[in-house]
């Protein structure tokens, strides 16, 4: 039996390759051939992922975080020139304590302060990654650090034409809100960056006008593009500003990685999320390989640390939907990394016993 392993991240607590090498270590023991693919749709993890995916490198950088403070980052370059960023590198929630999570003063330069080492060192063709960051200012902080950057003595428009104008820049997101509104970067994703009620509607006022702003100059307006309010308005910044193209980073990776070849020949594919819900059918990486593992007749199976509306995941076509974590047991124990282990090891091994 064959079981293909492509499991994303459980966020804050253990690494895709963390997950599926822990499975795969009491899988083998038990006779089962297994293959780890580990996997990103683009968020956290997603920089080791696709750099070692597609054979690169890892090159070390220091820059700004969102708060502007000196801080090691890293960005992958590949065999053919092609740069891999995560903007979380650079500001990333996880890079500030709870205590300072500020979205009004958190900025986005040190994004822009890595793509400038990546051109720099050559690079015309970029996959960003964008996810879990900690700010909410369209962008404005990466801009305005290509402005110091490559705009000295020049207009951006000219910098935009010559330093800038011959990269290419592709956006790995699952993410389809707008830039402003309701359902734009503040009001949905700027409370667990901090923001009061206030501040989310300071922040969406700042994001429009800047939006209003660009579609002056510029004579177009991507702020109602799917994606555009990705990361925190960084998605409309660089389809505005950086002419990127918005893709599913999950399908990204999967074409990159020859997914289809990979699991023509397997008996089952595992996938699975930190949490997983109805909106792991939203495009999410789990149901985008279910719909890859549905198109050459594999089943999948979904194993999670947490599991909500079980039902409605199983009746999109999921084999099985597990969680490892035993009912009961308090969310502050489960995301321990030893009690996640022992809980996924014991996932596993209860897995081989209904399989034999």
């Amino acid at each position: 039996m064959k079981t293909i392993l492509a499991i994303d991240s459980f966020k804050g607590c253990m690494s895709s390759s963390e997950v599926e090498e822990t499975i795969a270590g009491v899988l083998n023991k038990n006779g089962v051939e297994t293959l780890c693919l580990p996997m990103s749709d683009g968020g956290e993890g997603m920089l080791p992922v696709f750099t070692s995916a597609m054979g690169g490198t890892l090159e070390p950088v220091y820059i700004h975080d969102q708060m502007m403070r000196r801080v090691d980052a890293q960005y992958g370059v590949m065999p053919d020139g092609t740069a891999i960023i995560e903007v979380a590198q650079a500001c990333g929630l996880t890079l500030v304590k709870e205590e300072e999570r500020n979205p009004m003063r958190s900025t986005t330069y040190g994004v822009g302060e890595l793509l400038s080492r990546a051109i720099k060192r050559g690079c015309r063709n970029f996959i960003i990654g964008l996810g879990g960051t900690g700010t909410s200012d369209a962008g404005i902080g990466m801009i305005r650090a290509l402005v110091d950057i490559f705009a000295r003595g020049k207009s951006f428009d000219e910098a935009l034409k010559t330093e800038l104008g011959e990269c290419r820049f592709t956006l790995a997101s699952d993410v389809d809100n707008p830039l402003c509104g309701k359902n734009g970067a503040a009001h949905v994703y700027a409370p667990q960056k901090g923001a009061t009620p206030e501040m989310i509607e300071q922040l969406d006022r700042r994001a429009r006008l800047f939006a209003e702003k660009s579609a002056l100059h510029f004579g177009f307006d991507k702020s109602n593009e799917p994606g555009a309010g990705a990361a925190g308005g960084l998605g409309y910044a660089f389809m505005q500003y950086l002419g990127a193209e918005m893709k599913s980073g999950a399908d990204l990776l999967l074409d990159l990685t020859d997914f289809n070849g990979k699991i023509k020949d397997a008996d089952l594919i595992m996938t699975g999320e930190g949490s997983a819900d109805r909106q792991t059918l939203m495009g999410k990486l789990p149901q985008r390989i279910l719909m890859r593992g549905k198109q050459l007749g594999v089943p999948v199976g979904l194993v999670a640390g947490r599991v909500e509306d079980r039902e409605e995941l199983l009746s999109a076509g999921f084999s099985f939907v597990e969680s490892i974590t035993p009912e009961g047991m308090p969310l502050e124990d489960a995301i321990k990394k030893e009690v996640a282990f022992s809980n996924l090891r014991r996932f596993a091994t209860s897995l081989v016993y209904e399989k034999t």
